[in-house]
């Protein structure tokens, strides 16, 4: 396997490091960290550089919090300073290990996501037939369960730059243990790490209907059995990589009970949008509307939250909610 070498200095470069800077900066006009790395941006950029180049760069303390939607999860924030260095990695190594990624891997790619990953999934429903069964999987806890030590030869098996694998390793030694949520690296990471179960299902397996989401997998298949033995290799898999498959999120049913799919229920000719995606949101614009009724969100605010959602059920059957939803929720802020 080719491996890359003298990939530091890219890192390293001004124009990299602003690139990684205006990266970090989008969506951050008001936030104070940003706002101080701005005030005197040209130094904060040069020191950083002279901190990776000499070797004395050391990831900064984390920030943790719970969020409790869609489920309870700890995450991690770095100082801004740091988020920069973390996309002027990405930016070097992203595009090497994107190429070694399947095609149907959809999280945290560029022309991948959510409303990709449900279109391809359906796709793959409609070449089935519903004499078809589902294996839908899910990795236990898998960010704070990815092995550091594997990742980290994962890393090597690509990348022979020394002084790179130095910086990468510090990130990752930075969590303690496992991969933070909160960190784009952990994007990248996550998905260099499971590219091995990709693998292992395309080329080894070779499943044809098979589909990855970050930790959420589903396999197609007409033989039952089948699924089953493929259920119990995928066990005996995760052993070498130290992961485990969810106890209660590892089941096999027909196809045509639909499938459950980032946010979506899908079906051969249909989507419809879970009701706990209908629940979280409306708990969410409730928030929102109460905000703006107190005066402290802008309507423009409030607006984009209304137009993303509208967005997000374009993608499914949802033109009765739509309208329930608009005559309970938004008619009164329209």
């Amino acid at each position: 396997m080719k491996t890359h070498k003298n990939l530091f200095q890219e890192v390293c470069e001004y124009g990299n490091l602003n690139n990684a800077y205006l990266k970090a900066r989008r969506g951050k006009n008001y936030v104070s960290e940003a706002l101080n790395f701005d005030y005197n941006l040209e130094n904060g950029l040069v020191d950083l550089q002279c901190e990776l180049r000499n070797q004395t760069y050391e990831t900064g303390k984390y920030r943790h919090f719970i969020i409790f939607e869609p489920k309870e999860r700890k995450i991690s924030a770095l100082p801004f300073r740091d988020r920069v260095v973390h996309h002027a990695v990405c930016n070097v190594i992203e595009p090497m290990f994107e190429k070694k990624f399947i095609y149907d891997s959809y999280a945290c790619r560029k022309g991948k996501g959510t409303h990709a990953g449900a279109d391809k999934l359906q796709k793959f429903i409609r070449s089935a037939n519903d004499n078809y069964y589902v294996l839908k999987c899910d990795v236990s806890k898998y960010f704070p369960s990815v092995n550091q030590e594997i990742l980290k030869q994962l890393i090597r098996e690509k990348i022979a730059d020394k002084k790179l694998l130095w910086l990468s390793d510090n990130i990752i030694n930075s969590a303690g243990r496992g991969i933070p949520i909160g960190n784009l690296t952990s994007q990248l990471f996550a998905n260099i790490y499971l590219n091995k179960l990709d693998e292992y299902m395309k080329y080894e397996l070779k499943i044809k209907y098979y589909i990855r989401y970050m930790d959420d997998f589903i396999i197609l298949h007409e033989s039952k059995q089948y699924l089953h033995e493929v259920k119990e290799n995928v066990r005996v898999f995760f052993v070498s990589m130290k992961l485990t498959l969810h106890p209660k999120k590892a089941n096999i049913f027909p196809i045509t009970l639909g499938i459950d799919f980032l946010g979506y229920r899908i079906f051969n000719n249909h989507r419809l949008i879970r009701k706990s995606t209908v629940k979280r949101f409306l708990k969410i614009v409730k928030r929102k509307i109460e905000k703006y009724d107190y005066g402290v969100m802008s309507f423009d605010k409030l607006m984009e939250s209304f137009n993303s959602w509208e967005a997000y059920m374009a993608h499914g059957d949802s033109y009765k909610l739509k309208n329930s939803l608009h005559k309970e929720y938004f008619k009164n802020v329209m």
